[in-house]
């Protein structure tokens, strides 16, 4: 039986593609006998013709993964693409430790630890590349006599 007329009537009323137009197996002799709008909008109104929902792309999979990832996993050899410092580059480290050393040296410039000559100067230092860590720096700073060593 061909009910691509009434298909085509149905998809127009529902706003919708004609593949997106359900229509019920068990009433096809009430469908193929509506031949006006008001005939499909009343199978419509029954429950004989129906929108279908869209298609779309499952998420579960991909949720899946990113739930593995924030808890550190799928991060082994083979599923590195870039270079090791095309991950994480050597200036975004510099820039991290960098701004960690500063940040220590003006805390202990303001807390009076550090008077401004030696904050100056081991400024400097850290600009040159001396520190490899803020622990070094309080480390170099005691051995120079700058600050006093933490805990005497």
């Amino acid at each position: 039986m061909n009910l691509r007329f009434q298909r085509r009537l149905a998809a127009q009323i529902l706003k919708c593609g004609e593949n997106r137009v359900w229509m019920d197996p068990t009433h096809i002799e009430e469908i193929a006998e509506a031949i006006t709008k008001e005939d499909i909008r009343e199978l419509i109104r029954e429950g004989y013709i129906k929108k279908m929902q869209v298609k779309g792309t499952s998420r579960v999979r991909a949720r899946y993964i990113a739930a593995q990832k924030a808890k550190g996993r799928r991060r082994g050899h083979g599923k590195r693409k870039g270079a090791k410092y095309a991950r994480y580059p050597r200036k975004r480290r510099w820039m991290k430790n960098i701004r960690a050393i500063r940040r220590t040296l003006r805390e202990l410039r303001d807390e009076g630890k550090l008077d401004r000559h030696h904050y100056r100067k081991a400024y400097r230092w850290a600009k040159g590349g001396i520190f490899k860590s803020k622990k070094h720096l309080i480390q170099h700073l005691e051995m120079m006599g700058y600050i006093e060593k933490e805990g005497s």
